[in-house]
């Protein structure tokens, strides 16, 4: 099952249940067990080692080089274990000489697109790395854990079991097992979106009601509920201006002040 724009090594040790996409890339001292699929423009260097029952989404990079000037194009290695799914672009290096020479990835994780997995890595079993999390070199991710999406991980951080990261979190330090961790969310509303009303053509009638709308909801004292309690009172303030209270009304998660 593998389609005649792939190219394999003839090095390379595919098992004969797997399926190579079109224009994949294996190269040599790779070996891919068995059922695994690669759906489309996936490329594998080795030496890397891929367990049974994985599958890698178009453009992900697997088992190139490092990113490290020190690297001499040493054969390190990159192993991955079983029932993993990798989605597209992700990319996971092999490791360095001097950080022990392997990258290892366990069992049935979660690699989200974009997702870097940095050299000498350790990650264990049912991790999840949303969208673009990003691992330095030497970081170990314990079983269970999840690290959110856009979030940076420094080297040589250890992730504790069952923890969760939320997205855009930046990790300077080791994460508790079982703990939560998430950055400030110190996100404002700052008034109305003006010029990009009258880009759009609202009269400035519509803008001068919206502008009274966000002056109640934002600069006085009122909670939201008052806030738009009050705006009910005043009348008929136009289709904006009910379109904006209606939205808030439906919000499930609150609605960013």
């Amino acid at each position: 099952m593998i389609h005649p724009t792939a190219v394999v090594d003839p090095a390379a040790r595919v098992s004969e249940s797997c399926t190579v996409g079109p224009f994949c890339v294996i190269g040599a001292e790779v070996e891919i067990g068995e059922n695994c699929e690669l759906i489309s423009h996936v490329v594998i260097h080795g030496p890397t080692k891929i367990g049974s029952n994985n599958r890698l989404w178009p453009f992900a990079i697997v088992g190139i080089g490092p990113q490290d000037y020190t690297f001499k194009n040493e054969p390190t290695r990159l192993e991955i274990g079983d029932r993993n799914l990798i989605r597209e672009y992700a990319s996971i290096h092999r490791g360095t000489v001097k950080g022990g020479g392997i990258t290892r990835i366990g069992s049935d994780c979660f690699i989200m697109a974009y997702a870097h997995v940095g050299h000498d890595c350790h990650i264990g079993n049912h991790v999840m790395l949303v969208n673009a999390a990003t691992l330095g070199g030497h970081v170990t991710v314990q079983d269970w854990a999840v690290v959110g999406a856009l979030c940076p991980v420094h080297q040589f951080v250890t992730i504790g079991a069952h923890s969760y990261i939320g997205g855009g979190t930046t990790i300077t330090q080791d994460v508790l097992p079982f703990s939560k961790t998430v950055a400030s969310r110190d996100v404002s509303a700052y008034g109305m979106n003006s010029v990009g009303l009258q880009r759009r053509g609202f009269s400035a009638e519509r803008i001068k009601k919206l502008k009274h709308a966000y002056r109640v909801l934002l600069a006085s004292k009122l909670n939201t509920s008052q806030a738009l309690e009050k705006l009910r009172s005043e009348g008929d303030l136009g289709e904006d201006v009910a379109m904006l209270m209606d939205f808030i009304e439906k919000s499930d998660r609150g609605v960013i002040k």
